[in-house]
């Protein structure tokens, strides 16, 4: 069990944000335990014969991020926010050139911690500086075979946590967000604590803040957490959303919302249990991209939808209120 103590500052200076690099560690870690849930098991089917083929099974970077316990905290750094016009590789190479300019002496003192010592992580122990571009180059390959493939539908998901927790903070400030994170999570006046962490440290922010980072690949069961000395603290959770982000199973209509609605902006709604585009909407409904357009501009207009840009798209979510007439017609 994990605790994380507040002052009135660290409270005020609680954001959010989401990350490329984040998303290399936690899926890393999830095919690293060899067996993965049925919610990964269809892109882990994907995933593992192309890090094969790439010959990124093994390394230096299968050797920091082992399958549980401590992770390298120097290997996600604190994100900065993802401009919305910014490709997946200009987000990521922007994490990775924070990570170039790590003090070899975090570097080291982060290794000793490893319980697992192999030939490489030794290596890199000895010379930080000689080593850590080929960290880099690794991170870079694993991103474009594991990830990159996926990261249109995994910022979607992404974003879509963000927004919803930006609202929460709107309306009931930083302990209702906190205490939605995970149902094992509790909040009393100066104090976070997380029964089920993954990995972190427990302690006082003093003064920090806390940087909270939704992941598609944290196990639904878990947080994790990096505390560097003298830098904000982070929390990676898991990501509303995920449950539909590799699965595609048909949405079901509540009849009495379609009664109200109509069938067919019914369906919309029920398909947006994650964001989507027209493109990724027509395609699943087999309405046409013009009808799907139509439609969503009238629940819109109603506030039933909203819509954002993600890059050249435009994602489309379910409001809150669409959130409580699908779960009253339930």
């Amino acid at each position: 069990m994990l605790e994380l103590a507040f002052s009135t500052r660290d409270v005020a200076k609680t954001r959010l944000a989401y990350s490329p690099l984040w998303e290399v560690v936690t899926s890393h870690r999830l095919l690293n335990r060899g067996t993965v849930g049925p919610l990964y098991r269809r892109w882990a089917e994907r995933t593992k014969p192309e890090l094969a083929a790439a010959g990124l099974g093994t390394g230096l970077l299968a050797d920091l991020i082992t399958p549980r316990g401590y992770l390298p905290d120097f290997l996600n750094p604190a994100p900065g926010p993802v401009p919305p016009s910014a490709s997946a590789e200009a987000a990521l190479e922007g994490e990775l050139a924070v990570l170039a300019r790590t003090e070899p002496e975090r570097i080291r003192a982060d290794l000793e911690r490893l319980v697992r010592w192999t030939p490489g992580v030794a290596a890199f122990h000895r010379d930080p500086e000689a080593v850590l571009p080929q960290l880099l180059d690794e991170l870079r390959g694993y991103w474009a075979a594991a990830l990159a493939p996926h990261w249109s539908r995994l910022r979607a998901v992404l974003e879509s946590d963000v927004l919803h927790r930006s609202r929460e903070f709107a309306a009931g400030g930083s302990a209702g967000v906190l205490r939605g994170l995970h149902p094992s999570v509790e909040w009393s006046s100066d104090r976070l604590t997380l029964p089920l962490a993954l990995c972190g440290t427990s302690g006082r922010l003093a003064g920090r803040g806390l940087l909270l980072v939704p992941s598609a690949f944290v196990d639904p069961g878990g947080t994790m957490m990096v505390n560097q000395p003298g830098r904000v603290v982070q929390l990676c959770y898991p990501s509303r959303g995920i449950g539909v982000l590799w699965e595609q199973v048909p949405a079901q209509v509540p009849e009495a919302v379609a009664a109200v609605l109509g069938r067919s902006r019914a369906l919309l709604l029920a398909e947006l249990a994650a964001p989507a585009s027209t493109t990724e909407l027509s395609h699943r409904t087999g309405m046409s991209a013009g009808g799907v357009s139509q439609h969503l501009t009238a629940l819109r207009a109603a506030g039933i939808v909203a819509s954002h840009r993600s890059g050249r798209s435009v994602l489309y979510q379910r409001t809150d209120l669409a959130d409580s007439l699908l779960a009253a017609a339930s």
